[in-house]
């Protein structure tokens, strides 16, 4: 199919396709005039097929080929439900320079080559629910007109380019359910987007999540604090914790060997010294008190 001169539309999306998508192509242009590109919900296995992004040329430079009289500027008209920004709409012409590439739901890995910011004229691209690691590719941000990016659902690691901010353009963005970290860009598009473009990624901070990234500083900061006031103790280690429960122990302890020792000995200095002074006759006359009369006869 890829040698097909005026193939537009290909979509083999919700079914049980497998295998790779990386074969070596007979043709040196494949799919010369694509636009839609849909074999989402399948089981493709593999990287992700790096010689469509280098020559879809229906996504390169649309106007410059439009000039070129490769295009027509009639619109085909279809009927053709896609996924575009999340949401499954009815599509009833095909614009020229309407373009979407659609991966999403299948077991894609490896990373994302850094050629697919060759499709500089691309609108719509889904790459979600795969197994895709490594980090995103700045060359993303070379895709100036792209709408809807959606990245979520893979294990995707590091920070967010900063390139991508120059998409002017785009309008919906999921990068929620991977590996990232630092601080999200806010500047251009990026600051409207909410919470759920991000959620699940439990290393990133900044406005709109509630996860402020001076926070995530200090919690690195106090795991060190704790070990040096660990390190800082008394002797062979132990620290002011262990002392002052050791006073305390043997404050205890003492106080009830000195009972002991009272209550079986009872040397009067010693009675004197914790009782006071005529504790002993005192104890004595209550003795003599409590002890009752008897009758005489």
């Amino acid at each position: 199919m890829e040698a097909l001169p005026e193939l537009r539309v290909l979509v083999l999306k919700s079914n049980k396709f497998d295998g790779s998508m990386s074969l070596a192509s007979r043709s040196n242009l494949p799919f010369p005039k694509l636009q839609v590109l849909d074999i989402s919900e399948n089981e493709f296995v593999g990287s992700l097929p790096q010689k469509y992004f280098k020559n879809f040329r229906a996504t390169m430079d649309v106007k410059e080929n439009q000039t070129d009289g490769d295009f027509d500027y009639f619109p085909y008209f279809l009927e053709m439900t896609i996924t575009l920004k999340g949401l499954d709409q009815l599509l009833k012409r095909l614009l020229e320079d309407f373009t979407i590439i659609d991966l999403s739901s299948n077991k894609f890995s490896g990373t994302i080559p850094h050629s697919i910011g060759n499709m500089n004229s691309l609108r719509y691209l889904n790459l979600s629910h795969n197994n895709l690691m490594g980090h995103i590719p700045a060359s993303l941000g070379n895709i100036s007109v792209l709408e809807s990016l959606d990245l979520s659902s893979n294990k995707l690691e590091g920070g967010i380019p900063s390139e991508l901010t120059s998409l002017t353009f785009l309008a919906k963005l999921n990068l929620s359910m991977n590996d990232l970290v630092g601080q999200i860009p806010q500047s251009n598009q990026f600051s409207t987007f909410e919470n759920d473009s991000y959620v699940g990624n439990l290393r990133l901070c900044g406005v709109p999540l509630t996860r402020k990234c001076n926070e995530e500083n200090e919690q690195r900061k106090q795991p060190e604090e704790e070990e040096e006031d660990d390190d800082y103790g008394f002797i062979d280690g132990f620290g002011w914790r262990s002392v002052v429960m050791g006073y305390g122990s043997g404050f205890i302890v003492g106080i009830g060997i000195g009972y002991i020792i009272i209550r079986k000995a009872r040397p009067r200095w010693l009675v004197e010294f914790f009782f006071g002074v005529g504790y002993n006759k005192k104890k004595k006359k209550r003795r003599n008190t409590s002890t009752p009369t008897q009758r005489r006869s």
